[in-house]
């Protein structure tokens, strides 16, 4: 019988570094049918392709939940009963553990990229090759859209976004640009938009895009509030396991695993050891050259995993 549901998912996404992933959450370890449940969340469920790799190695007693604010990621849920979908942006984790009776979990995965479906989906805005409005919400039930940010901002805010998020050292240029452009006519269409500031490389209207999805998003805030609420959520012994896929991001998990925090900011005891509830396991490891050849967007994926230790120090 066809499975339509694992068709749909690798249509919507190409889970990156699944196999490593499942390895980072230690699922390929034998666990006796005896021992506690385990209990495991996906915080970007999207396709559902890290998830249905996770419910393969789960015992009848374990659970996973598939977090998602994207109301497309529901039509792809598993049809499980060990499985929960829950409809929310990964930052409000320990609030909707809390209302479903969880108190610690065995593992976390955060899988940061945006997903084919998003940057193939023309109307919603997230990718220059196609002329579309400029919306750009994971959300879309939130207010704020890229055409708000790029019609509203003032010239500084944009430049900030803009320098800030996509590292453009011509910031203020690019952003008078958009000001003095929208200001004969709102700008309304990504077309417009690379019109406005006039970027011809790709690279640059990456960036460009990536500057205002997170802005919109608000992905770094976000993924902060993730990170300060695993560490009450995880078990001892539990695993964060996040994929990245930009400096700005990669940066902040790099700096929480080491430090416990996301500024980076390192303490140290009366023997110089760091103060940090977490044992790093990997430290920024890439994709296989054969898992880039299959999937080349997971060229830029950062793989890092730490452990929750037994015994804060």
């Amino acid at each position: 019988m066809k499975d339509d549901s694992r068709e749909m998912t690798e249509v919507y996404h190409v889970p990156a570094m699944l196999r490593e992933v499942l390895d980072g959450l230690r699922l390929n370890e034998v666990v006796a049918e005896e021992a506690a449940p385990k209990v495991f969340v996906d915080v970007t469920f999207g396709g559902g392709g890290h998830s249905r790799g996770i419910m393969e190695h789960l015992r009848s007693c374990d659970r996973l939940y598939g977090l998602d604010q994207d109301a497309d990621a529901y039509a792809n849920r598993i049809d499980d009963p060990r499985f929960t979908f829950v409809r929310t942006n990964f930052r409000y984790l320990s609030n909707f553990m809390d209302y479903y009776g969880v108190s610690q979990v065995d593992g976390i995965l955060a899988d940061l990229g945006v997903s084919f479906h998003h940057f193939d989906t023309a109307e919603r805005g997230f990718s220059f090759r196609y002329d579309a409005p400029l919306d750009m919400r994971m959300n879309a039930r939130q207010n704020l859209t890229a055409e708000k940010v790029v019609n509203t901002y003032s010239e500084e805010d944009l430049a900030n976004i803009l320098y800030l998020y996509g590292e453009f050292n011509n910031s203020r240029a690019l952003a008078r640009q958009i000001v003095s452009r929208r200001a004969a006519n709102p700008i309304l269409t990504t077309q417009a938009l690379l019109d406005a500031v006039r970027l011809h490389d790709k690279q640059d209207a990456a960036r460009l895009f990536q500057a205002l999805r997170i802005e919109v998003n608000d992905e770094l805030g976000a993924l902060r509030d993730l990170l300060n609420s695993a560490t009450g959520l995880l078990a001892p012994g539990g695993r964060l396991v996040i994929l990245t896929y930009h400096s700005l991001e990669d940066r902040i998990v790099k700096n929480f695993m080491k430090a416990g925090n996301t500024e980076g900011t390192v303490e140290k005891d009366f023997y110089g050891n760091i103060c940090t509830p977490y044992k790093v396991i990997e430290k920024g490891r890439m994709a296989s050259e054969e898992e880039v050849a299959r999937n080349p967007r997971a060229r830029s994926a950062k793989l890092r995993v730490a452990e929750k230790l037994k015994i804060e120090r």
